[in-house]
C-alpha cells in the first residue's frame, strides 16, 4: 500500500490525525461536505487516483479478517462478501457459475443470494468505476435516497467489468455503539492481553496502549484503552476508552469514551464523544 486516503464527514479530521499516527507513509483527507452516499464518497477522491492506480475501497465502520482476501491475487478485481442470514440488509451479489460477479444489488426486498457485501472491493485499473460513479452523479441515480456504489458496480457490470467474488470468514460491524462494542469483545478474545499494573486489578482480555494511567482501580474483562488515557478509583468493564480520556472515580460499563472526553463521578453507561466532559455528583 502507497497511499491512503480517506473521507470524511464534518468534525472528521481527527480520523485523519489518528491514522498519520499510526501509518508512515502518505495519508491525505477529503471532506464529503453532504453525506449522499457511499458511491457519492468515493467520487469525492476522483482528482486524486490516476486510472492507472491500483485502488483498494475499504468501508471504515467494518474490520475484515480471511485469509482469502490476505492471499488474493492483486492481478484481477475483485469484491469481498460473506454469507449472511438476512441478505435484504446488505448489498449483495449475484455470482456465474465460475464464481465471477455478474450482478449487484443494494438492499434488496427480494435477495437473488444471501452472499452479502462486506464493504471490500479492488480495482485494477479504476477508470472505469470513476466513469460508473460519474454516470450515476449526472443522470441523478439514487438508491433508497443515496448514491450508491453498488449502482456504479451495475454499471461497470453492463460494461463488460468481471470481477471476482472473495470469500471472507470474519466481518466485524463497528457503525453503532453496540456493534462497535460487540466487536471490540470479540478481537479481545483473539488478541487481548494480560497486563500486572501495581495498584490496581486487570481482569483479561484488556488492552491498553502505551502512556497510559491506571490508578486504584479494576479494569476488564473487554476494555480497549487507548494511549494517553487517565483513568484513578474507578470500576471499568466491557468500554472502549479513546485517547487522552479521562475517568475519575466512577463505574462504568458498556461505554464508548472518544478522545480527550472527561468523565468523572458515579455509575452509568456512556456514549461521550471527543472533548466531552461529563461530571455526576
Amino acid at each position: 500500500m502507497e497511499e491512503i486516503i480517506l473521507v470524511y464527514g464534518k468534525n472528521g479530521e481527527s480520523v485523519v490525525e489518528f491514522v498519520r499516527d499510526y501509518w508512515k507513509g502518505p495519508v491525505k483527507g477529503v471532506l464529503q461536505e453532504e453525506l449522499l452516499g457511499l458511491g457519492h464518497a468515493v467520487y469525492q477522491t476522483k482528482d486524486l487516483i490516476g486510472e492507472s492506480d491500483k485502488l483498494l475501497v475499504i468501508l471504515g465502520d467494518t474490520i475484515i479478517e480471511g485469509e482469502n482476501i490476505k492471499n488474493a491475487a492483486l492481478d484481477r478485481d475483485f469484491i469481498a462478501v460473506k454469507e449472511v442470514d438476512d441478505p435484504r440488509r446488505f448489498g449483495v451479489v449475484e455470482l456465474d457459475e465460475e464464481g465471477y460477479v455478474r450482478g449487484v444489488e443494494e438492499k434488496p426486498d427480494k435477495p437473488r443470494s444471501n452472499l452479502a457485501i462486506v464493504g471490500l472491493y479492488y480495482f485494477t485499473s479504476p477508470g472505469l468505476l470513476f466513469e460508473g460513479l460519474n454516470y450515476i452523479m449526472e443522470k441523478d441515480i439514487k438508491t433508497k435516497g443515496e448514491y450508491q456504489l453498488t449502482d456504479a458496480l451495475a454499471y461497470m457490470l453492463r460494461k463488460g467489468w468481471r470481477p471476482l467474488a472473495v470469500r471472507i470468514e470474519g466481518w466485524y460491524d463497528c457503525g453503532k455503539p453496540e456493534t462497535l462494542l460487540e466487536t471490540n469483545r470479540i478481537l479481545l478474545e483473539k488478541k487481548g492481553e494480560k497486563y500486572d499494573i501495581p495498584g490496581s486489578l486487570i481482569v483479561p482480555p484488556v488492552f491498553v496502549e502505551k502512556d497510559v494511567v491506571i490508578e486504584n482501580s479494576i479494569i476488564g474483562p473487554y476494555v480497549s484503552i487507548a494511549s494517553g488515557a487517565r483513568i484513578s478509583n474507578s470500576i471499568i468493564t466491557d468500554s472502549i476508552i479513546n485517547r487522552e480520556a479521562v475517568v475519575e472515580n466512577i463505574s462504568m460499563t458498556s461505554s464508548i469514551l472518544g478522545q480527550k472526553a472527561q468523565v468523572r463521578g458515579g455509575s452509568r453507561k456512556f456514549n461521550v464523544g471527543d472533548f466531552s466532559k461529563v461530571e455526576l455528583g
